[in-house]
């Protein structure tokens, strides 16, 4: 009863959406020229911490899975931390942190705080760990027997993972890029903390939301949310489709 009442829920709020606003204000929301390049933005923004996330998760991911190692649970433990802390606590620690010498000598090289990287790297904090828990759990149902077999027949054990290894684990990498696609279009805490809701600058779709119901634009507000609900669904049906659960299965066959 409480699940169904939790289903009716979110079809509830996802009609109300769709009924408070009209195709006419959807077209006149993406007319706007600043509506327009959050989008620009949040695609160009999503798919570089998508690609970043994936390029870090699948070592820290294979060794997590295969490797025992002294520090192992604390390691365990800090790859959690962005999942676990509040997203304006990543993003004012993120701020602080180019505050400091380091980051400084940083920011005189390649402008981050309330700059398109801020935004890039605000979103990488936090999607980097999803993408790091699924492929962790990829490698984790990865079956290490023909990986074995390789290294025995001469391979190294970089060939061993690149041509064994990684094609099972296909579909989980799609599973993690795609997870981390959508968390970071998402993201809005660290964001407003640490790259700012500057319009034409820093402003992503979900700061394009609450810019637009600061200044009183409901109608825009909720156009923008369904365009972020539509690649929510998008992205959620694409890793039901090609989702990790045969590959994982392929690697555990006897």
């Amino acid at each position: 009863m409480i699940g169904s009442l939790y289903l009716v829920l979110v079809v509830a709020m996802l009609a109300a959406d769709a009924a408070y606003t009209s195709p006419w204000h959807l077209w006149q929301s993406l007319q706007s020229r600043e509506i327009r390049y959050a989008i620009r933005l949040s695609l160009l923004s999503c798919s570089l911490t998508a690609i970043l996330s994936l390029w870090v998760a699948i070592p820290i991911g294979y060794v997590m899975a295969r490797q025992d190692f002294r520090g192992k649970s604390v390691l365990d433990a800090l790859l959690d931390i962005p999942i676990v802390l509040p997203p304006l606590v990543i993003g004012l620690s993120l701020l602080i942190l180019f505050q400091t010498v380091p980051g400084r000598l940083l920011e005189r090289v390649v402008p981050v705080t309330y700059a398109v990287p801020s935004v890039i790297l605000a979103q990488f904090m936090v999607a980097c760990a999803f993408a790091v828990r699924t492929m962790r759990a990829t490698f984790e149902q990865i079956s290490p027997r023909q990986e074995q077999v390789a290294l025995t027949l001469g391979c190294r054990r970089s060939q061993a993972f690149w041509w064994v290894v990684l094609p099972q684990a296909r579909r989980g990498v799609l599973t993690a890029v795609t997870l981390a696609w959508a968390r970071s279009l998402g993201e809005f805490g660290p964001i407003l903390v640490f790259s700012g809701a500057t319009r034409l600058r820093t402003e992503v779709l979900p700061t394009t939301v609450f810019l637009e119901l600061s200044v009183g634009n409901i109608e825009a507000a909720v156009a923008v949310s369904l365009l972020m609900v539509a690649a929510a669904v998008a992205v959620l049906l694409l890793i039901r489709a090609y989702g990790s659960e045969p590959t994982l299965t392929q690697g555990v066959r006897p």
